[in-house]
């Protein structure tokens, strides 16, 4: 059974888009057709009712001309609220797909900027003046039926503003774009900021961090305002253009009409069509801007997504059991080339409890996220019951895999709706999984028991509350794999006990459960011991084969003592 190449998640979004985007298309048809009426309407009460004098004539005139100009009101409020929508639908076609690749990847909030870019380009003017454009050439023919003369004027006006346009583009891009990149970078140490307060607070770190922020932050600004200033001087001149070409026109028509060639009404006509051909092109200059960071930000957003997305669509596997396999791994961080992990090679079998130590920065913690797919390997192969971990979606595999980090985040909600990852609440699942993680007690005596809210972070809980609720959340649904790093690391003698209990609850069951810690006594009672230094899998076996081989390590036990990982 092969594998279906997936459309790209920004083209099937412009693809939702694109039927609305059809009836703007042909709102804009409508609109500038009825733009007509004012020049038709001046154009028979200049040289008809003027000239006949007849009231009843103008009446009329004036009744059908106002019922279109209405018509037209309307379809443009119409037109607006389609563009509403068709950002609206633009954003709910890719802001999932987007929120879960940022949630994987840790890009921070970037993308839903750029999300949020595109969004308000596509409800703006900027937009309508690109369905327009294309009548620019139309009215300009128009101005050449009235009379050539009339025409050339109007054409030499839209060539003078193209070359404007042109001008614009290259006078603003680079520094718009290094703009953004200097903004990007203050907003990502604002959040990195944000998510260590607490030690910025009590190392006195904010000044020399706002230093470095108004570093990027001016320097953002002063590249902004020179795109804006080099942008205003083009918009002003566009604008003496438009009605430098529309004097022209008038006095060109007056020059005419004084020699009997047209009449007053044509001059009238010409100078309003020669307006509205030019006013897309004026509006666009005006918008340049907003169109530039539009197409960056889908450029960026395209490239974030083909980074960080399978370009295939997963096969729907078996529920795993929980056999795992290391054949060769070499492993580094996202964004290093650095192998942490070299020549890692193991089985486990399904429904074995695994102790996982090592001395400080052995890669303990690096073979915990290959464990459970948040890393992926450099080379070599991590199989889960013999299926690579790249065919598994997140979405698929996710329910099948606890997992518990060094550092436990909760997030904005329920204590209730952390433990069940924030999916379809199942009050006797989320109990079981409390009180596995010897979590129950604790819970039901908090102000609201399960329904208690967690602030950003759990900053209303002590740490030990959140690492058994962190424990909770990795033992909903008994899990086929399960990986706890350092799971007693706020916990004291009897978290500990509970801990080891958990375990050998969940091997019975059938879960392979793996526990990182530093120290070998934290892992007691496991099958299968594995040790980890610098980088190599040292030792793999029995516990009780290896235990007595790493206890004879004077340097290991001496290093391991009293750190994390």
């Amino acid at each position: 059974m092969q594998k279906q190449k997936l459309q790209h998640p920004l083209d099937g979004a412009f693809k939702l888009a694109r039927p609305a985007l059809i009836v703007v298309g042909f709102f804009s048809l409508c609109i500038n057709l009825l733009m007509l009426t004012s020049p038709l309407y001046m154009l028979q009460v200049y040289d008809r009712v003027l000239v006949s004098r007849s009231v009843d004539t103008l009446i009329l005139l004036s009744v059908v001309a106002l019922g279109a100009l209405m018509i037209f009101g309307v379809l443009e409020a119409v037109r607006t609220r389609v563009l509403v929508r068709v950002g609206a639908r633009f954003d709910r076609g890719l802001s999932d797909t987007v929120f879960a690749t940022v949630m994987q990847s840790g890009a921070g909030a970037q993308p839903f900027r750029d999300l949020e870019t595109i969004r308000t380009f596509l409800t703006g003017r900027s937009l309508t003046a690109l369905f327009d454009a294309p009548w620019t050439p139309i009215f300009i023919a128009l101005v050449y039926f009235l009379h050539p003369w009339l025409g050339h004027v109007a054409l030499i006006g839209a060539m003078a503003l193209l070359v404007i346009v042109l001008v614009n583009e290259s006078a603003t891009r680079r520094p718009l774009k290094e703009s953004a990149g200097e903004i990007a970078l203050a907003n990502q140490f604002v959040e990195a900021g944000s998510r260590n307060r607490d030690t910025i607070q009590a190392m006195g770190m904010l000044p020399g961090l706002s230093k470095m922020w108004h570093h990027w932050h001016d320097t953002g600004l002063s590249l902004q305002s020179v795109a804006s200033d080099r942008g205003g001087i083009v918009a002003g001149a566009a604008k003496f253009v438009r009605v430098a070409i529309q004097v022209t026109i008038l006095g060109v028509g007056a020059y005419l009409a004084i020699n009997e060639v047209t009449s007053a009404g044509v001059m009238i006509a010409a100078s309003i069509i020669t307006g509205r051909a030019l006013a897309p092109v004026e509006v666009a200059i005006s918008g340049w801007r907003s169109f530039l960071q539009a197409r960056a930000a889908r450029s960026h957003l395209h490239d974030f997504l083909d980074t960080h997305l399978a370009g295939e669509e997963p096969l729907l596997l078996p529920t795993p059991k929980g056999g795992l396999v290391f054949d060769n791994v070499y492993a580094s961080p996202p964004g290093s080339h650095r192998p942490v992990l070299s020549a890692v090679s193991f089985q486990l079998d399904p429904g074995t409890s695994v102790g996982l130590s090592g001395p400080s920065a052995a890669g303990k913690s690096s073979l915990a996220r290959l464990m459970v797919g948040v890393w992926r390997p450099i080379s070599g192969e991590v199989r889960l019951d013999g299926a690579e971990l790249n065919q598994w979606s997140p979405a698929m595999l996710g329910p099948h895999i606890g997992y518990l980090s060094q550092e436990v985040e909760l997030f904005p909600g329920t204590v209730a709706q952390n433990i069940a990852r924030f999916g379809e609440v199942d009050a006797e699942t989320v109990v079981d999984a409390a009180q596995l993680a010897g979590a129950h007690e604790t819970i039901v005596q908090l102000e609201e028991g399960y329904e208690t809210h967690v602030g950003p972070g759990g900053a209303n809980l002590s740490g030990g509350q959140r690492q058994r609720i962190g424990l909770a959340r990795a033992f909903y649904g008994r899990p086929a794999l399960i990986v706890l790093d350092e799971p007693t690391s706020n916990m004291d003698a009897v978290g500990e006990a509970s801990v080891r209990a958990a375990v050998e609850a969940l091997k019975t069951a059938g879960s392979t459960v793996v526990v990182v810690a530093h120290r070998p006594s934290l892992v007691g009672g496991v099958d299968t011991m594995m040790v980890v230094q610098k980088g190599k899998l040292t030792h793999f076996g029995p516990t009780a084969d290896v235990m007595p081989l790493i206890t004879r390590q004077p340097k290991f036990v001496a290093s391991a003592a009293g750190e994390t990982a």
